[in-house]
């Protein structure tokens, strides 16, 4: 599952920014038939909203991925510590491009599963599009709130199953099967048990098939 998890994002790594994004007419195309006309960019800048641009404490940036969404907002909080984590070093190559340059911005190869940080370590978790492709998402709950400190906020957001068929039927059949996603999957429903668990005083919303919300250890 890790091997076709990393090729899958090695072959997507040319076209990645521009689907998620939206950059061309076919992505725009892919979006409004088969995710419903959500946009990603909205919602990047919803969760990124939660982040103050005075935020001085340390963040956790997982999975880190090209930086796309993140590279404007990463570059301006200069007095925090942020440490971008990703599995795919092919991800990880592209942002470490883009933001590289930053002294206040590490970079860390890594398993969400297995993160190589000490308890509560983080003042912020931010996920953005990463537990659909987690393979372990009970390991990765459980590693994200374990290193994140009393307090502390985790920011997330990712596809949900139950809103649409249309999506369902190609996460099921073509991205899954292609290892850019991995079940399985919750429901918006399963979702809020799950945080409840862990969390308190959650924030939590819906966009088409993708939930995005803001949690307080």
């Amino acid at each position: 599952m890790s091997d076709k998890i990393k090729n899958a994002y090695k072959s997507s790594k040319n076209i990645y920014d521009d689907v998620m994004t939206q950059g061309s007419i076919f992505s725009k195309l892919y979006i409004k038939i088969f995710w419903s006309g959500t946009d990603d960019n909205e919602i990047a800048k919803k969760i990124l909203s939660y982040i103050p641009y005075d935020f001085s404490g340390s963040l956790l940036d997982v999975p880190a991925g090209t930086a796309v969404f993140t590279e404007k907002k990463w570059e301006k909080l200069e007095k925090a510590a942020i440490t971008c984590l990703d599995y795919s070093a092919d991800m990880l190559s592209q942002a470490k491009a883009r933001l590289g340059a930053y002294r206040h911005i590490t970079f860390v190869q890594g398993d969400v599963g297995n993160l190589p940080m000490p308890d509560e370590t983080f003042d912020v978790v931010l996920s953005m599009n990463g537990f659909h492709a987690f393979p372990e998402k009970d390991k990765a709950f459980s590693e994200t709130f374990r290193v994140l400190k009393t307090g502390g906020a985790f920011i997330a957001c990712f596809y949900i199953k139950g809103k649409s068929k249309i999506t369902d039927w190609l996460v099921k059949n073509i991205l899954s099967k292609k290892g850019w996603f991995t079940p399985p999957f919750q429901t918006e429903d399963e979702l809020k048990e799950t945080l409840k668990k862990y969390y308190k005083d959650i924030d939590i919303n819906t966009d088409g098939s993708i939930v995005y919300f803001c949690c307080k250890k």
